[in-house]
């Protein structure tokens, strides 16, 4: 069973003794257990960041350009076991972890050029007498609230920039797949991030909400929901914090009459599940102007058929499950209230064979 805990102080520590459980999504068994904080926790996080932060704040671009290099270098070089992590927790498909290990290193490799970034600008007699100059400055300390269906890929859309720009980061990760955060924070201390610079807290909403309230922390970035976005703005602008709240959000295709099918009937599939659908890229609406839609629905049954659904760490898999059976329920629903409405079922997900013999409405997970 592992253990999940908070990174304080460049090291990990336990919380004071709520936990939470992790869950092996494809069979729903109990994996680990991690500790959700109490705002003694947050504080202590916190503590450790402005303690930290001044020295970071002081450090050359070329300093902290280094550190960066070495993360960036021991994060490919761990891409693997990231991956691993996240299908355990997670339950996406390896392929699928490792492209978002590649996205995220993409952040840390601009974050790299931070010398270069961080220029300022002067303009001499912009009026008589009169210079104009501008200079970039970290704020302080910084928090990232983020989402299960990303766990590596969204922080490191956030903690890269903040951290190369001289700041110090917290990351409030989902409790539902929290290891990947842990793995990241021992990296960057191997790389020779300073202790404290960046910590990871994990929890609910009483860390969520400490984040948000805390005098000390200057700047929070949210991705996830958009009733919690909502309240995650509110929130913090209300304690005069700078905000960045993202939302929940879908694409859609819209199928002209001149389309190749066969590559719309791939992409539709790939996208809506890819990540068992559990990302923003999942095409949740598919428009087609006649008169190919029922040829494009035909297309997408037979691709459906051909997708293999098993645990995310199965090679054999190209879909994985949902990160909760509470979140699977959820989302087959959504076919009975789709039938309720007028639309025909074509596919029912629910029926689909899944590695090791049972249906994805009789698997666990």
């Amino acid at each position: 069973m592992k253990n999940v805990t908070h990174w304080i102080g460049g090291g990990p520590v336990e919380g004071s003794g709520r936990t939470s459980e992790i869950f092996d999504p494809a069979t729903g068994e109990v994996s680990g257990r991690v500790h959700l904080a109490s705002v003694a926790e947050v504080d202590a996080v916190v503590a450790a960041a402005v303690a930290a932060w001044p020295a970071w704040r002081d450090a050359s671009l070329v300093k902290r350009s280094q550190v960066l290099f070495r993360f960036r270098e021991l994060m490919y070089a761990h891409r693997d076991e990231l991956a691993r992590l996240i299908s355990q927790e997670h339950g996406k498909v390896h392929s699928d972890a490792l492209g978002e290990v590649a996205r995220g290193l993409e952040v840390v490799e601009f974050a790299c050029g931070i010398p270069h970034l961080l220029k300022g600008g002067f303009s001499e007699g912009v009026s008589t007498r009169v210079d104009s100059y501008s200079i970039r400055q970290p704020l302080g300390v910084v928090a990232g609230i983020t989402p299960f269906n990303f766990p590596a890929m969204v922080p490191m859309w956030m903690f890269p920039i903040a951290i190369a720009c001289g700041n110090a980061f917290v990351l409030k990760p989902s409790e539902k797949d929290p290891s990947a955060s842990l793995l990241m924070a021992r990296l960057w201390t191997e790389a020779g991030l300073p202790d404290g610079v960046f910590g990871v807290v994990q929890g609910d909403k009483v860390a969520v909400d400490r984040l948000l309230e805390h005098p000390d922390v200057r700047a929070v970035s949210f991705v996830g929901s958009t009733p919690i976005a909502r309240y995650v703005y509110e929130t913090a602008t209300a304690h005069g914090k700078r905000v960045q709240a993202l939302g929940g959000a879908k694409n859609h295709m819209l199928v002209l009459p001149d389309a190749d099918l066969d590559l719309v009937a791939d992409a539709a599939v790939s996208a809506g599940f890819g990540s068992a659908g559990e990302r923003c890229m999942a095409i949740s609406v598919v428009l087609a102007v006649n008169p190919v839609g029922d040829d494009l629905v035909d297309k997408i049954v037979s691709r459906v058929s051909e997708l293999t659904v098993g645990p995310g760490d199965d090679p054999a898999s190209q879909m994985g499950p949902l990160v909760t059976g509470v979140h699977r329920d959820k989302v087959a629903s959504y076919l009975d209230v789709g039938v309720l409405e007028g639309a025909k079922l074509v596919v029912d997900g629910r029926l689909t064979p899944v590695l090791g013999g049972a249906t994805a409405q009789e698997s666990p997970g």
